[in-house]
Order: structure tokens, then sequence, then C-alpha cells
């Protein structure tokens, strides 16, 4: 959640100035011709019938939250008798029984007494409730995983347990969801990006990543994150006593919620960075496929990776500007089938629950979204299905906004039977099949990963030459060097530039990855030998990042005879016309200091239609120090 809605705001400021007292007064005296103004009337969350929904679906408000005495809820999870869970940001628990379906009772409030609050994640699993506490809790207690049981069956939760504690947090970038993982037997966690990484027992992320910019990053204007390093955001599963720790995927900013489909696909919705907008730099809010091993490429300021960058994967969907909540899929609801294969996604700042639809493409999905559910204002929170009246549920609040909980049910005359599961397509199976073999050190594993380094197919690709990464690198060093299939080769090399060397930014962060300065030279010279204009535009791109890559982590020990074959090498095709490689090959031959890099860099500069362009060049240009006549110095000041 990282705006504010205005109308919020401004609604907030009126209703303080409203219940202020009317203290003016003359000389010290009181004016009694003006009466005290009353307390301003309570607040309640819109009615149902005030919000905008996809034909056929009726949202009604069941509760609407006294702010004073039970806070701003942003958490639900739902037990096996259809109860609902949720919590008041920075206060306490409740249990939320709903009422039946048309009926016009009042919901069920009960309060936790435990001595526990401020959660940000919520499940109930293995006869447990589950939550993740972002901060300090009102009784003290800090961010961590714990878990509640009753002491008799079916009564409220009466016990706490840390299971384990997180460092970092407090903000609204700390710990987060906790979800069931599909095999039924673990826990899946979600963390922003101001969470320090857990420790670890086991990783299906190579422990390898790295900052990975060649030229010095421009700094975030307000100081947000400043200094903080990869991994960022990151998913991990555990199991039902929060022992054993798997880290899964890295690089997010701050993904608030997860799921898992049918199938145990696993997606999220990433937040942007509202002020980077109109930046090269500038990542959309995105709907991200989460697979085994992932880097989502969130970097401080304005290193974060561009969906096109090889060492990240590209979102299903981007969705545009927004605050990500929670998220669910149909799963269970009570709706017609395209409605329960969807996954619901919310938006804090603008009120806007949206449905997204997804459509395989080769190993992940590709996607299209509408709004489902839309009010001003309606600042989403979390929502869920409830399995026992096939309703969802969501609420609204956080921040100290006005809280409310809602139901949305289907009245239309489609069939809402349980919709057919969709079989799993045999490109997302052959992921899976690579995925196996992370961490699983082997020949075969070596001679499978090196099957799918060349795929069309960018998350068979980045599973492909993950499985690579954990591999022993004397079993594959020259195999990558020798690969004759420019995909292969292009690949394969970024895999050893990463392996070979720790980024310096991480080295100097006190990273124990070991060094091959050999293996970094061959690197170099391999990726020189490489026909550039025989490729194509994918393989391009892939070729000037692994440039980035292999000059960041190997460039210190390169000779002045490296640096001069790679700089003439790029020279003698730049510019190539293509916007995004010329922008990226800009930045190898300033980071190199070509000595033709500030003519053509100023003449591209000059004719670049958009801003975001505009700045790239400029960016890049900054730390040039060679090449520069005082007519291209004043062109670039002008």
């Amino acid at each position: 959640m990282t705006r504010i809605l205005l109308a919020l705001t401004l609604c907030g400021i009126g209703a303080a100035l409203a219940s202020l007292p009317d203290l003016s007064a003359q000389d010290g005296k009181k004016d009694t011709k003006k009466a005290v103004k009353p307390p301003a009337k309570p607040q309640f969350a819109l009615d149902g019938d005030k919000l905008k929904s996809l034909k056929d679906f009726k949202v009604e408000l069941i509760y609407s939250v006294p702010k004073d005495a039970q806070g701003s809820w942003v958490n639900l999870c739902v037990d096996p008798e259809g109860r609902l869970y949720t919590s008041d940001q920075y206060g306490a628990l409740y249990r939320v029984t709903p009422p039946k379906l048309d009926a016009k009772t009042e919901p069920l409030i009960e309060k936790l007494s435990v001595d526990i609050g401020a959660a940000q994640g919520m499940l109930f699993a293995f006869d447990s409730l589950y939550i993740v506490v972002n901060g300090k809790t009102p009784a003290g207690k800090g961010s961590g995983l714990y878990r509640l049981k009753s002491s008799k069956p079916g009564a409220l939760p009466d016990s706490v347990e840390l299971l384990r504690a997180f460092d970092g947090g407090g903000g609204e970038h700390g710990p987060h969801a906790v979800l069931p993982h599909p095999d039924g037997k673990r826990l899946t966690i979600v963390c922003g990006n101001q969470t320090k990484l857990v420790k670890y027992d086991t990783t299906r992320v190579p422990p390898i990543w790295g900052e990975d910019h060649l030229l010095p990053r421009v700094p975030d204007g307000n100081g947000f994150m400043k200094g903080v390093l990869a991994p960022g955001g990151f998913l991990a599963n555990v199991d039902p006593d929060g022992k054993n720790w798997e880290l899964i995927s890295i690089g997010f900013r701050n993904q608030y919620d997860a799921a898992y489909d049918r199938n145990g696909e696993l997606f999220t919705y990433d937040a942007d960075m509202e002020w980077d907008y109109n930046t090269p730099w500038y990542r959309p809010t995105r709907v991200c496929h989460v697979t085994q091993g992932s880097e989502w490429g969130w970097r401080n300021g304005a290193g974060k990776y561009p969906e096109y960058y090889a060492d990240n994967l590209p979102p299903v969907v981007n969705i545009g500007p927004g605050s990500p909540t929670g998220v669910c899929f149909g799963t269970g609801a009570k709706f017609p089938a395209k409605y329960q294969k969807a996954l619901f996604i919310s938006d804090w700042s603008y009120g806007k629950l949206y449905a997204v639809h997804m459509t395989p493409k080769g190993s992940s999905y590709t996607a299209t979204f509408e709004e489902f559910v839309t009010g001003t204002p309606l600042p989403l929170t979390d929502m869920v299905v409830n399995p026992i009246d096939g309703a969802v549920y969501f609420a609204v609040g956080g921040r100290k906004t006005q809280s409310g909980l809602y139901r949305v049910t289907y009245t239309g005359k489609d069939a809402t039977t349980e919709a057919a599961k969709e079989p799993l397509a045999e490109a997302a199976k052959v992921r899976r099949d690579l995925e196996k073999l992370q961490t699983k050190q082997s020949p075969e594993a070596v001679a499978e990963a090196f099957k799918h380094l060349g795929s069309d197919d960018r998350f068979l690709r980045f599973a492909a030459r993950t499985v690579l990464e954990f591999q022993p690198i004397d079993s594959w060093a020259d195999r990558a060097l020798t690969e004759s299939n420019p995909t292969k080769h292009i690949t394969a090399l970024l895999a050893l530039a990463r392996v070979a060397a720790p980024c310096p930014e991480h080295l100097k962060a006190g990273s124990k990855q070991s060094a091959k300065p050999e293996t970094g030279a061959k690197v170099l010279a391999a990726l020189n030998a490489i026909d550039f204009p025989k490729l194509s535009y994918e393989q391009k791109l892939d070729y000037v990042r692994t440039l980035h890559v292999a000059w960041n982590r190997h460039g210190a020990g390169a000779t002045d005879a490296d640096r001069t074959a790679t700089a003439k090498k790029l020279d003698a095709v730049f510019p190539t016309g293509l916007r995004f490689v010329d922008g990226e090959m800009t930045q190898v031959l300033v980071y190199l200091q070509a000595p033709t890099i500030a003519a053509k860099g100023m003449k591209l500069l000059a004719e670049a239609p958009t801003q975001e362009e505009q700045m790239e060049y400029v960016r890049a240009l900054r730390v040039l120090k060679t090449g520069w006549t005082p007519e291209l110095r004043a062109a670039y000041f002008g």
C-alpha cells in the first residue's frame, strides 16, 4: 500500500476539522455567540449498492467496522467452518461468523484475547491460525511468523508461539502473507523488500545474485531503500513448525500476497514505485508467475531491471499504476467457470478489484484483466473465497481508514458448478522437471540444462540456466565457452559470468562467493567472438545484457586489450536502430570509455522521441570522461 487516496486524505482532514470545538476568543474570553460544534457523526463504509460490479454479481456490505473500537482491517483468512479471521493493521485480531446468504442478520464479531495482533498475513491450517506480524504489535511483539492454537475444539485461539522472527519490516514493505502450499505439507511466506532475507536451509535460487549495473546507479531521490542490495522481496516455503526454510523466488518490490492455482502454479501481484513514473526504470504493477528459482529484478533507485533482461523474468501482464494488496483465485467460488479460474487482485489506491484471466503460453502464461468491483473510496486490503457459502469476501481499510467487510455473490443464470480442472501444458511439465533438478548436482542435470538453454520459451531458458548455475563449474564451463548455438551460447555465458565471480557491490558487502579470474577472461573473449549482426533481436538484447554482467563482475581484472576489443566490436555496429539494444549498448560503451560514444550518444539523445529514452542516454553519458568537445558538452547541458 504505497499511496494515499487524495479523496480519503481530504475526507479525513474535513472530518478532523469538523470535530474540533470552536475555541475562538477575544481578549482571552470565549465568544459565547458561537456554539461549540458537536462531534462528527461516525463514518461508515460504502454500501454495496454504491459500488460498481460486473453484470450479475452482487456486492453487499455485511459489516462496517467501528474504527475507534476495532481499527482498520487489512487481512482475511477462512477456517473450515467458514468463519473469517481478520486483523487490525495496528491492533487486535478478530473472528467473524458471517450471516448466511440472503439473511438480514448481523455477523458475529469476536475479539481474540491473545496478546498479539498487527498481522499482515493470516492462514488457518494444520489446526492452527498462522499470522505474520509486520512491525511491533501493541503488546510489543516483533515481526515474525507466529502460530496460534486453541485449547478447546472450536474455541478461539488462546496460545501464541513465535516460529521465526523477521529482521526488518515495520513499514508496509515488510513480511506479509502466509498461504498453504499445494503439497499440503508446507506453508509459503511472502515478504516485501524491507524484510531482510531469512536464514534459509535450502534454496531454489542460486545464491549468486548481485546488482550487476555497469554504471553508477541513480539513487532514489527520496532516499527510499538507500544502500539496500538484492535480493529484495522474496518468497519461501517452510514446514508447519517453522523450522526448515526453502528460498524459492527473489527480486520483488512489495508483493503483499500470492496465490496458487489448481495446478499448483504460484502467482503474485507486485508493486510499482510511483515516483518513477515517466522514467525509463519505471515498472508498472504487474502479475508475476512465480516459478521455482525465479528472479524479478527489483533493485533500489534507478537500478530496477527492465523486463527484457535475461537474468530476470517478465510478468504475465502489466496492470499499471496502483498499490497491490490481497489476491486469491476464484477456486471454490459459486461463480461461472471463467471467474472460478480467474486470479482476483486488489488495488488499494485506486479502489479496483480486478479479475485476471490466464491463457497458457509455453511453460508460463499471458493474461487479460477486467475491473470486477470498483468504488471511490474503496481501499481494498484482502480477499478470500469462503468454501462454505461459495462467496468471495473482501475487506477495505488500512492506514486507519474506514474499514468494511463485503461479500460478492453471483446472481445470474450461468452454471456455477465446479469448473473442470484444465491440464498443465506440456511445456510447463518440462519446466517443472527442470525445477526438480535445481540443487541436484549430476552429469544428467548438466545435459538436461543444455538441452533447454536454447529454448524460445524464456521461462524454460531461465529454468535451464538456474539448473546449470547449481552445477560444479568445471563440469560445464568448457561447453559454455564453445557452444555453437547462439542462444545456448549466450545463456551459458551469462551463467558462467555469474557463477565465476561475485558482483562488486555484494563483494564489498561481504559476499562469500569465490572468484575465478581466468574464467572471466575466457567469458569476455568468447563474447567478443560472437557474430553480433547475425543475432536476432532477442539474442542481441541477451548478448548486451550478458556483456553488462560479464564486465561488471570481471572488468576489474580485464586487460586494456580486452577493453579495446569489446569497444571496437560494438562501435562497428552501433547504433543499431533498435531502441532498447542501443540504450543498453550505450552503457557498455560508456563503461569502456569508447572514444566515439560521446558524439554517437549525443546524436541519439537529440533524436530520441520520448522523455524516457532521452533520460536513458543522459543517465549513461553523465559518467563519460572521453570524447567530449566544447560543442558536445554545450549540447549535453543544454
